[in-house]
């Protein structure tokens, strides 16, 4: 039976690369401010940016941690991200497997200071 369990979240973002997503990817893992990356691609995005549509090719990055990471996740893409503007959109998970989620808590932390 899923249990429901405050304080985590799945955080999306995408990039103009699969080299720059796997890059991330494996940054955010090897800090432990996400317990596990996927890297989805290539997806085709159609928005607004300065007055233009534009449409290009990226690759989508689902960001699995725990609420109180998520400041110095944010960060971390900001620091790391190609775009002027990137889309960082944080969700909260209602439900999930409780072995999931245990591990998800086991394998992230917060960075030392």
């Amino acid at each position: 039976m899923p249990s429901r369990v405050p304080g985590v979240l799945q955080v999306i973002t995408t990039v103009d690369s699969s080299e720059k997503a796997h890059e991330i990817a494996r940054t955010l893992v090897e800090r432990r401010l996400v317990a596990c990356a996927q890297v989805v691609g290539p997806i085709r995005s159609t928005y607004w940016w300065q007055g233009q549509v534009e449409q290009t090719e990226e690759w989508l990055l689902q960001l699995k941690t725990r609420a109180d990471l998520y400041a110095p996740l944010e960060q971390a893409l900001r620091e790391a991200h190609p775009y002027t503007v990137p889309e960082i959109l944080a969700f909260p998970v209602s439900q999930g497997n409780p072995a999931y989620l245990e591990w998800l808590a086991q394998e992230t932390q917060a960075p030392k200071e």
